[in-house]
């Protein structure tokens, strides 16, 4: 069977086979009912971040009919939606905040040595991106799946200042 490592919360995973390049973590499991003329149907969603540690990252949310099925398809959605996140060492280049729905996300670059300091889906993204270095808040609603989708954009919307800086050089020479 397959080498599975868990950490101290008991969601992150990283298999030991064909793809053991990826940390992946379930954020949340919800429980949806839907009340039709035979009764209530029940599905499951799960909320579910992967990274390669290195710089990539991507969250997906799977729907099925049992947990595990839910987890496999946002597992495997997740790993098709990876995005690369621009990194300083081992922290973020700047601060950003970003808000999605009525959650809100601010991320601050750390000194090495501070750790993640943050919680919940915040925490898992940061992880599977391979962030070691920074602080974080969140404002507003701290339901997990928006704030996890607003941890993702935030960091979509990092820029490494240098190439940032010759890029606007770049273009105003040409100008």
């Amino acid at each position: 069977m397959v080498n599975q490592r868990q950490d101290r919360r008991g969601g992150q995973r990283r298999r030991d086979d064909e793809d053991s390049a990826f940390v992946e973590q379930v954020v949340k499991i919800r429980r949806v009912s839907k009340v039709v003329k035979g009764g209530r149907n029940l599905t499951f969603n799960a909320m579910v971040v992967v990274g390669d540690g290195a710089g990539n990252v991507g969250i997906a949310l799977g729907k099925a009919g049992a947990v595990p099925d839910a987890v496999r398809k946002g597992t495997a959605n997740a790993r098709k939606s990876m995005i690369p996140v621009t990194l300083r060492d081992t922290t973020i280049p700047h601060e950003v905040t970003y808000r999605f729905s009525g959650s809100s996300v601010l991320l601050k670059p750390a000194a090495p040595g501070t750790g993640v300091i943050a919680g919940g889906g915040v925490r898992a993204v940061l992880e599977a991106a391979g962030v070691k270095d920074v602080l974080t808040k969140t404002f507003g609603s701290t339901n997990s799946i928006n704030v996890v989708k607003a941890t993702l954009e935030a960091l979509k919307q990092l820029r490494n200042p240098e190439t940032e800086l010759a890029r606007r050089r770049a273009a105003v020479t040409l100008a």
